[in-house]
């Protein structure tokens, strides 16, 4: 699984114009179960993502389908690890990793 750190780029205004169909396209990753979590970051730098386990080039095909990358808008940082514990709410997905 992997954590996605997104830092904005661009000034607020670009970024904000943007985020109604950054929503709709999180709203999609999560429908296809590619998302356990995400959210903003603080003082409106970014966003960090929680993605489900999955190929990193599958990862990165869904990263550049983010409006905010086909706008230049934000980068992203990718961080993969894999959980030896999780809350028992994600006991599934630990169990997945495990086998």
């Amino acid at each position: 699984m992997y954590v996605v750190l997104v830092t904005y780029t661009a000034p607020v205004p670009d970024v904000d114009y943007a985020l109604p169909d950054h929503s709709e396209w999180l709203a999609k990753q999560y429908e296809q179960e590619r998302l356990i979590a995400s959210g903003r970051r603080d003082l409106h730098r970014g966003e960090v993502m929680i993605t489900r386990p999955m190929s990193r080039l599958k990862l990165d095909a869904m990263l550049a389908s983010d409006p905010l990358s086909i706008r230049h808008l934000a980068s992203y940082e990718v961080i993969e690890f894999a959980a030896s514990r999780t809350c028992h709410e994600l006991h599934e997905i630990n169990e997945l990793l495990a086998g």
